[in-house]
């Protein structure tokens, strides 16, 4: 992995940010990567070093005190969010996607979660979902982590949570280097939320839906077609990520999920008898969902015992790299 050499320029002369932002962005969404960016600069009441990671292209044209780092290739979501963890400032990282913006006190409210509770490692917010169409009535309330979106399952409250939504989350440096960054190239969400639990307990992961960022959700992705290949191919390399994982590994949630939709297959056919079409829609697509989701995770599983795997190509995250970076 090559960069182009950043400019380390901190926003404000003489002084050093407390709280480092991440957007991480392959240059391909200039209108909602630049309200993103807005979103993070009007943050109330707090100092932030925002890093602009672009994945296979230089970022221009940013506003003043927003530094770039252009990658040279596109290394994936997990490694783009090392490289530019590796670089801002700040004892707490905060990682936004570029077609999520957020709201103006996203940072104050996953600020509070760390303040008051000091066991929190890890600490993300609900995507609420930006629609660019009309969002099928047969979509079900319990699939919209296929769009990155908090979804019906999640609390509505404040509680540790088995995983985080990568579109808005946060980590404690330290502990982030301790379990060596983000690991699995398409679930490193989900499996930082689990080494940090494993390694700090369950009540090291917090989710905090107050802390809202509205995630922009494209027409392509309320299709069924993009529906049922996220069911299956999230679960499906799912069984290469809990893997590599090790004893950090817990299905919990997974299966937890599974039973409730289970369950809601009968409330479905009695919503139909009431006339209720659009619930027993979405109780039959999200049978359906956990249906593909089930047969993804069987071909993850023969795919993981015959070695056929996809090779993991994230390297994780180094302390020394987070020193040399920051101290160049």
């Amino acid at each position: 992995m090559t960069a182009s050499m950043p400019s380390r320029t901190p926003p404000q002369v003489g002084v050093r940010p407390r709280y480092g932002v991440v957007v991480l962005t392959m240059g391909q969404r200039p209108k909602e990567l630049d309200q993103a960016i807005c979103s993070v600069l009007a943050q109330r009441d707090v100092e932030v070093d925002v890093v602009v990671v672009g994945n296979g292209w230089e970022p221009e044209g940013l506003p003043d005190g927003v530094r770039s780092l252009g990658l040279q290739d596109n290394v994936g979501i997990p490694a783009g969010r090392n490289a530019g963890a590796s670089l801002v400032h700040g004892d707490l990282l905060f990682f936004l996607d570029d077609d999520a913006s957020a709201a103006p006190d996203w940072l104050a409210r996953l600020l509070d979660v760390y303040r008051s509770q000091p066991h929190a490692m890890a600490v993300g917010g609900a995507p609420r979902p930006d629609y660019a169409a009309a969002r099928p009535e047969w979509f079900p309330p319990d699939y919209d982590w296929v769009f990155g979106c908090h979804y019906l399952g999640l609390p509505n409250h404040r509680e540790p949570v088995r995983h985080l939504i990568g579109a808005n989350m946060s980590a404690r440096l330290d502990p982030l280097l301790a379990v060596g960054g983000f690991h699995a190239d398409n679930h490193d969400d989900m499996d930082l939320s689990h080494r940090l639990a494993h390694h700090h307990g369950p009540d090291a992961v917090v989710y905090e839906p107050k802390a809202e960022v509205h995630h922009h959700v494209s027409a392509q992705r309320l299709t069924w077609s993009y529906f049922w290949r996220r069911c299956f191919f999230v679960n499906r390399g799912k069984v290469g990520a809990f893997a590599d994982m090790g004893e950090a590994g817990n299905l919990g949630a997974e299966l937890r999920f599974g039973m409730r939709v289970l369950g809601n297959t009968g409330r479905g056919l009695v919503a139909l008898l009431r006339g209720n079409r659009a619930r027993f829609l979405q109780t039959q697509a999200a049978a359906a969902g956990l249906a593909f989701a089930v047969c993804g995770h069987v071909v993850g599983r023969i795919e993981h015992a015959f070695g056929r795997r996809t090779p993991v190509l994230t390297e994780g995250l180094r302390a020394q790299l987070v020193s040399a970076e920051r101290s160049g």
